[in-house]
């Protein structure tokens, strides 16, 4: 009766009390005789034994009975436990390690493993060994066993029980256990589970120094598995060769050659490549020797491979104080000075102390390096820009070091960018330049704007980015902007304001205005960030002007939609949209940040829309008529809409749309969907009636009115006329509607969804939804049915790619949740109770449906509701049986009797 109570309480213990109550259990063991003995064996202990076996692993209780189970094997050198233990186990352990099912024999392989070796000291020496040896076949068996959680335990036993009894387990046996190991397991192609196994338990075998010889011999074998598909088993290899090194069982670039770990670096994951950095570390940087020492190996580094070296470097910080890297830094700093001299190029002024040092320090380079190895230079600044992003935290809070290291840096970057021509050097330059302030680099800083200003076209994607960063690094992102300003207002047109055209005086260049880097430039600070923060910090008053600029493209798309052979000004239509894109996005940016003081860049992007409705849309209307639109003003016209209607979703997700904004929204989204050209918009528009439903039902709940309800009507409407186009487009134009319901069938998802997870919210909206998904189902599995030529061919659908497309990618949605499929099929019983389905054609496409949706694992639980109903209906159309045999709707009837035959039997 105890036993059965704090067997009832195992689950609430806590895993620290379970040594506690072992150790109860063992002393009521020891103290025990007679039949109280035999009872606290049989009903407690060996009880616990078959639970150990028998339980689920994924059980609460089950380390927590391994783990009472475990004091006893500990307890095995006193008096009477290894017997006690082997003949509880006899009817038990060697059972459960023959047992079909796989976690059984997993389960078993554990306790055999802890209890090893078991044996009964009453048995003779000969008895003795030969039990041993059954043993130690039971380990091979579970090496060889066809599952892979029974092989890792067996994995995991092999390298505990050779770790702990070396010296007493004869070498012949050894050397198989250990080679079936590192043979086999470790390239078993069928289980990266079990190739992770053997890489994770090595380790324990590491911590027997006896094994270390036979692993030396072995190990080397195992190489190629660095370049393991599993990551996971790659982390567990470098985690072993981690061990081999800590415990010096072997040179570890012997088990797995330098080659391979730097090319593992080089292209590996973070968790791979921080391990393959720590194992390293010592070799490419050893902090116990002198500096010149550490830059020998990073140039010996960056000469191996250069990808690994940058790898290497940019976790080196985890591994050494920010002190250690920043004077890496300044070593490698001495060792290009050394080269520029010895070069031939004019030295940087430093003192005499300064330049004793560089000579001291940079003599064992001397033959190494030259400045015309480009490769080798480059490889070095971009190491000295990784090493300073990673310590920047640290020289933030040190002002005396970050002002030193900027001033060493700082004096000799003109010198670096005059002899450093190669682009793989100019790059990592402007980087270390932007580091410091622009005041430290004057010389440079102050063409930078040049630079962006004179920029070719070749040039655009590898440079301009770096520049634009140093600017904003500098707080100079006003000149930018100025710049950009300027640029877009001379490639198009504006109305000249005297006022705004002030300027402050500058030196003027005469440069062609070039509005595409312009844009390209906003979009690259934009897009990121720490130049976004910059941009928008920016005066109001600037922002503005660069709006403006940008808004003024609207006037020359819209003449262009009007006249056949117009383009906008001074631009290609594809610079058109972008400069439309940016000054939706650019809008909302603006809206974000200025909210304090009103809406008024909402009603920017709100005029932008009532643009949008009376200047582009009209155009969707055209088709068939005189002023039907060309295939470019038609693919403009498109990018136009998408680009707006993409930033207006992106402001009703923000949660930045007021009542106004949704409002003019959803007249948009009717004003497309009364289109039949607007169907490249559905994807979008579904996204947008998402959030509008979730916006309208959340207002719903805080308070219920006229105009919410008004407002969800919309949304109905606006949604029932999106599969309608649909339908309609798969009857015109098959090929192009096909791959329109590959595009919506994510979006629709997420729409239908939300308005099921709101259903409680609002019924009406639920019911609408439904019902219109529920027809559009219906009518076109009809139209299937009565399009079917071979009568004798007629059969309920198999599986849903058997329905027609649109059906098919409904309920493709519908059956992903057993909720949606539930209130799918309520719904079709009440329009079938109703009358609203009927006739043989629906009732038969209803049928098919409730079929194909019964094979799949969301059972319809009421489908025999709406099967009797069926059949009640089907009872009207009797006389369809006299007809013609090749009649249609006769063939539907005989169908539809076929599939209630199936629905019906009990």
């Amino acid at each position: 009766m105890i036993h059965g109570t704090m067997k009832n309480q195992l689950q609430c213990f806590p895993q620290s009390l379970m040594v506690n109550i072992a150790e109860m259990y063992f002393r009521a063991w020891k103290k025990a005789s007679g039949g109280i003995l035999e009872a606290i064996e049989r009903t407690c202990i060996q009880d616990f034994m078959h639970h150990g076996v028998h339980l689920h692993r994924k059980s609460p209780v089950h380390p927590k009975v391994r783990k009472l189970l475990s004091y006893f094997h500990q307890q095995k050198l006193r008096q009477g436990v290894e017997e006690m233990l082997c003949r509880l186990y006899q009817p038990i352990l060697w059972r459960g390690l023959k047992a079909a099912n796989s976690e059984v024999r997993s389960n078993a392989a554990l306790l055999f493993v802890e209890a090893f070796p078991i044996r009964d000291s009453h048995l003779n020496n000969e008895e003795m060994d030969n039990e041993i040896q059954k043993q130690f076949d039971e380990l091979l068996n579970l090496l060889e066993d066809p599952h892979p959680l029974v092989r890792s335990t067996g994995i995991l036993g092999v390298c505990k029980i050779t770790a702990k009894y070396w010296e007493m387990i004869p070498p012949a046996i050894l050397t198989d256990l250990v080679k079936k190991i590192l043979v086999d397991l470790a390239s078993d192609v069928s289980s990266a589970d079990v190739r992770c196994s053997v890489f994770k338990c090595l380790p324990i075998l590491l911590d027997n120094r006896l094994s270390h010889p036979l692993l030396e011999q072995l190990l080397p074998l195992l190489k190629c598995s660095l370049h393991d598909t599993s990551e996971k088993v790659r982390v567990a290899f470098v985690d072993m060769l981690l061990k081999v090194k800590a415990v010096k069982a072997a040179k570890f670039w012997k088990i797995c050659p330098m080659e391979h770990l730097l090319t593992r670096l080089e292209v590996d994951s973070r968790p791979v490549a921080r391990r393959i950095v720590n194992l390293l570390f010592n070799s490419f940087f050893p902090v116990s020797q002198p500096e010149e020492v550490w830059c020998e190996r990073c140039v010996t580094l960056i000469q191996m491979n250069p990808m690994a070296a940058r790898k290497f470097f940019l976790y080196a910080y985890e591994h050494t104080a920010p002190t250690n890297i920043a004077k890496l830094m300044l070593t490698i700093r001495r060792c290009l000075n050394a080269c520029i001299q010895r070069s031939g190029a004019r030295k940087e002024q430093e003192t005499d102390d300064d330049e004793e040092n560089e000579k001291e320090n940079t003599s064992v380079l001397n033959d190494v390096l030259s400045t015309n190895d480009s490769a080798c230079m480059a490889g070095l600044l971009e190491i000295i820009v990784i090493l300073w992003k990673s310590i920047r935290k640290a020289l933030d809070q040190n002002e005396e070091a970050k002002i030193y290291t900027i001033s060493k840096f700082a004096s000799v970057l003109p010198e670096y960018l005059k002899v450093f021509k190669d682009d793989h050097c100019i790059v990592p330059l402007i980087v270390l330049a932007s580091f410091m302030p622009a005041s430290a680099v004057p010389t440079f800083s102050c063409g930078v704007l040049s630079k962006l200003r004179n920029m070719e076209k070749s040039d655009y994607e590898n440079k301009y980015s770096i520049l634009i960063d140093c600017l904003c690094r500098w707080g100079q992102v006003g000149h930018i902007l100025e710049l950009i300003t300027d640029w877009l207002t001379e490639g198009l047109p504006q109305k000249k304001n005297k006022k705004n055209s002030m300027r402050q005086v500058r030196i003027q260049e005469t440069v062609e205005s070039n509005p595409e880097l312009a844009l390209q430039y906003t979009e690259y600070m934009l897009t990121h960030p720490m130049n976004r923060d910059c941009l928008l910090s920016v005066t109001q008053k600037k922002l503005n002007q660069l709006l403006k600029a940008l808004g003024a493209v609207k006037v020359e798309l819209g003449s262009f939609m009007k006249a056949s052979n117009s383009r906008p000004y001074n631009i290609d239509t594809a610079l058109a949209v972008r400069a439309f894109s940016l000054y939706c996005r650019l809008s909302i940016h603006f809206q974000h940040k200025f909210c304090s003081e009103g809406r008024d860049y909402l009603s920017v992007l709100e005029d932008t829309g009532v643009w949008l409705e009376s200047q582009i849309l009209p155009f969707l209307q055209t088709c068939g008529s005189e002023e039907e639109v060309s295939e470019e003003q038609f693919k403009v016209l498109q990018q136009i809409t998408e680009a707006y209607l993409t930033v207006c979703k992106d402001v009703l997700m923000v949660g930045l749309g007021d009542s106004s904004f949704q409002m003019l929204l959803l007249d948009i989204t009717f004003a497309i969907v009364d289109t039949e050209k607007g169907w490249f918009c559905m994807p979008l528009l579904l996204s947008i009636l998402k959030e509008l439903t979730e916006t309208y039902l959340t207002l719903n709940i805080q308070s219920a009115n006229e105009e919410t309800a008004t407002h969800l009507a919309a949304v109905q409407k606006v949604f029932q006329k999106i599969l309608e186009n649909v339908a309609r487009m798969l009857r015109k134009h098959w090929e192009e509607a096909l791959q329109l319901l590959r595009s919506i069938q994510s979006p629709l998802g997420e729409f239908v969804h939300t308005v099921q997870c709101w259903s409680s919210v609002y019924i009406d909206l639920h019911h609408g939804v439904l019902s219109t998904l529920l027809a559009a189902v219906v009518v076109e599995m009809g139209h299937s049915l009565l399009k079917t030529s071979n009568l004798e061919d007629l059969d309920p659908p198999e599986s849903l790619s058997h329905l027609p497309p649109l059906s098919n990618c409904i309920m493709t949605i519908i059956i992903k949740s057993s909720n949606l499929v539930k209130s799918f099929f309520n719904e079709l019983m009440d329009s079938i109770a109703s009358g609203d389905i009927e006739g043989i054609v629906s009732l038969s496409a209803s049928l098919c449906i409730i079929a194909v949706v019964n094979k799949g694992k969301h059972k319809v639980s009421c489908a025999k509701d709406i099967a009797s109903t069926i059949y009640r209906k089907l009872k009207n159309h009797g006389d369809i049986t006299m007809e013609d045999s090749g009649c249609i709707e006769r063939a539907l009837f005989e169908l539809s009797v076929k599939i209630l035959d199936d629905l019906l039997r009990p």
